[in-house]
């Protein structure tokens, strides 16, 4: 063999063991990815935080789910004072303003007035000014706020809705308080991935029956709780303080409190004397 024959040959070992060590760490590099791959299985890469190899629940998935949004409303703080002040025939007006523009505001007499209403509990008179919200949560919240009284309540229908449903993905899972029958305390640790795949379950299951024709109305019977639903819900100014005053309470579920701060924000936007007379002098 000549020295460049031998050259040759040397040169083609030295590829081929080249080619081999690459095959080598291309598979050990592949076998890496999916161990990696499998330990991070059913991950959040939303956000999310490790717990005893388990992925917890992002922060604030939950609270942005349950919208309230503001339709409409009728009256002001006026309202009240006048719906009061008619009993003697009388009659007030907002004080007057410097500019264009100012905020509409009551004179410290009915300022007053109002106050010495709700500290009474003079109810009648904030029951002529309204409200209505569009609102976007859970089944289980809905159905705890349904049970309020003197609250119109409209509610979107599966009997004739068949679209995908939504559910609602919690910020944590909450232990089971063990002072009380109800309620909940500290956090449990529950692999959020699990949830999800349940969930997604119970969509298939409901598409394949509404695809085979099961009627809407009987086919939702297999959907949980947890299914977003949405409504419009109007009540008078003393209802919706009613109904926070409870909902707001450090005892009331944490899901149904995000509905009654939203409202209580906007109540007090739109009532802002009468709001926090009534909040004041709660009663509940």
């Amino acid at each position: 063999m000549t020295p460049s024959q031998a050259a040759e040959v040397e040169a083609k070992k030295t590829f081929e063991g080249f080619i081999k060590w690459v095959k080598v760490s291309f598979y050990w590099i592949m076998a890496i990815l999916v161990i990696l791959a499998w330990c991070n299985f059913g991950a959040d890469t939303e956000t999310g935080s490790q717990y005893n190899g388990e992925v917890y629940a992002p922060t604030n998935i939950g609270k942005v789910m349950i919208e309230v949004t503001y339709v409409d409303h009728m009256g002001s703080d006026l309202s009240v004072v006048n719906a009061a002040r008619v009993s003697f025939g009388k009659k007030s007006d907002w004080m007057p303003r410097v500019h264009n523009g100012e905020q509409l505001v009551l004179t410290p007499k009915d300022a007053k007035l109002i106050s010495y209403l709700a500290r009474h509990q003079h109810k009648s008179p904030f029951n002529h000014a309204f409200a209505t919200f569009h609102i976007k949560a859970p089944i289980f919240v809905a159905r705890q706020l349904q049970k309020h009284e003197y609250m119109p309540w409209n509610e979107i229908s599966r009997r004739y809705v068949d679209s995908e449903p939504e559910f609602y993905q919690p910020d944590v899972w909450r232990g089971r308080s063990e002072d009380k029958k109800q309620g909940s305390d500290g956090v449990v640790d529950v692999n959020m991935s699990s949830y999800k795949s349940r969930m997604l379950d119970l969509v298939k299951h409901y598409s394949k029956l509404v695809d085979r024709g099961v009627a809407p109305e009987q086919a939702r019977m297999v959907l949980p709780q947890s299914m977003m639903t949405e409504w419009y819900w109007s009540g008078s100014l003393y209802a919706f303080a009613k109904m926070c005053g409870l909902r707001l309470k450090p005892d009331a579920q944490y899901e149904t409190r995000l509905v009654a701060e939203q409202i209580e924000d906007k109540m007090t936007e739109l009532f802002p004397e009468s709001w926090t007379a009534l909040r004041a002098y709660d009663d509940t």
